[in-house]
């Protein structure tokens, strides 16, 4: 990428994320973003289509990292206590930019973006489990509920709620195999 395009751009989102800091997104106009960017209208929507479409690009950036912090995504069936730690790690990394850009009216879309990431993934790896309602059903029950605890929780000590959610995922996952008769999937060395 041109070092000229990569200023430029970064100078777009920086300014965005300044704005956002101060008022939902749909109080921001393309006027007062290039403004503050100190570029001209033609230039942003040479990189955007309009605000929507650069909210969009910095969510979904943030879900990967997010994502991308997940070690282990298999540890979602195998291990989910320790799935839920490295999830909401990827959060704590990600904690400044989620609460700006997922605030007001986008709130429920980081929660979305990262149930629609996490399934892909998971799924990818066990195949077997991508038609099985149960298992989607313990997916969202594990994204979701946790997520949404997790926000609702903030006043409390971060450890302290992670650790909960860490075991309700784990007893959740127990459950979900005893109802179905099964034995939990080998853990990586028990597979030999």
């Amino acid at each position: 990428m041109d070092l000229r395009v990569k200023k430029t751009e970064g100078s777009i989102r920086q300014a965005f994320l300044d704005l956002r800091r101060q008022k939902p997104l749909e109080k921001i106009t393309v006027k007062e973003l290039c403004q503050r960017a100190e570029i001209h209208k033609s230039t942003f929507y040479s990189h955007y289509e309009d605000l929507y479409a650069l909210s969009d690009a910095l969510e979904t950036q943030v879900v990967e990292q997010v994502i991308f912090g997940l070690r282990h995504p298999e540890y979602v069936f195998e291990r989910p206590a320790q799935f839920t730690r490295e999830l909401f790690q990827g959060y704590w990394t990600q904690d400044e930019r989620i609460q700006i850009l997922f605030s007001g009216s986008r709130s429920g879309r980081m929660v979305e973006k990262v149930e629609e990431s996490v399934k892909q993934l998971v799924f990818r790896q066990h195949p077997e489990y991508a038609r099985n309602p149960d298992m989607h059903i313990f997916l969202s029950y594990t994204v979701y509920g946790g997520y949404h605890a997790y926000i609702r929780s903030r006043d409390l000590p971060r450890e302290q709620v992670v650790e909960l959610i860490s075991q309700l995922s784990e007893r959740g996952k127990e459950l979900l195999d005893q109802q179905a008769g099964r034995s939990a999937p080998l853990a990586p060395e028990e597979r030999g």
